[in-house]
């Protein structure tokens, strides 16, 4: 089952950084995030947030992993953060082992998820992040399945609203 889209604005980095902390506190395992959006959206704000709340040590540093592709984190449940920035076939994909990280559990960011086809691409959430100013950004989530869709709607009494 797919749900509404979800969609708010963030005004802020920390906003964005609070949303992913919301909602990696509540994750299950092997949930995949396909995040889409130009370069200096929010994506990997989202996912430094998505981190904490999964209680990942504030030891690790999130960065995105433009040049490195994956980098895997340990946690409550183990993140593996993927950046397809740099990716031009679905051979690359093929070669970083993208196939081998979902199969594992773990909960699986993808930064630039439109690079591949969608429908190769198992996934919970969609989110997209587009630019309103230099401060604020549109969030639009869209999630998949009945774990995706209740997880989002717990996060309704929240500032944040489905539109």
């Amino acid at each position: 089952m797919t749900g509404s889209i979800f969609k708010f604005v963030s005004h802020s980095y920390d906003e964005t950084y609070l949303f992913g902390e919301y909602v990696g506190a509540s994750l299950f395992s092997g949930t995949v995030f396909a995040l889409t959006g130009g370069l200096g959206c929010g994506k990997t704000s989202f996912v430094k947030g998505l981190a904490s709340g999964m209680g990942i040590s504030k030891n690790y540093y999130i960065t995105s992993p433009t040049f490195t592709l994956i980098n895997e984190y340990p946690g409550r449940l183990p993140l593996c953060h993927v950046d397809l920035y740099r990716i031009f076939s679905a051979d690359d994909l093929h070669e970083i082992g993208l196939e081998e990280i979902l199969d594992k559990g773990c909960v699986v960011a993808i930064e630039w998820a439109d690079k591949m086809n969608e429908k190769y691409l198992p996934k919970n959430f969609t989110i997209h992040f587009e630019f309103i100013d230099d401060n604020s950004r549109q969030i639009s989530i869209t999630p998949y399945g009945d774990e995706a869709v209740r997880l989002l709607k717990k996060y309704k009494k929240y500032r944040f609203s489905y539109k």
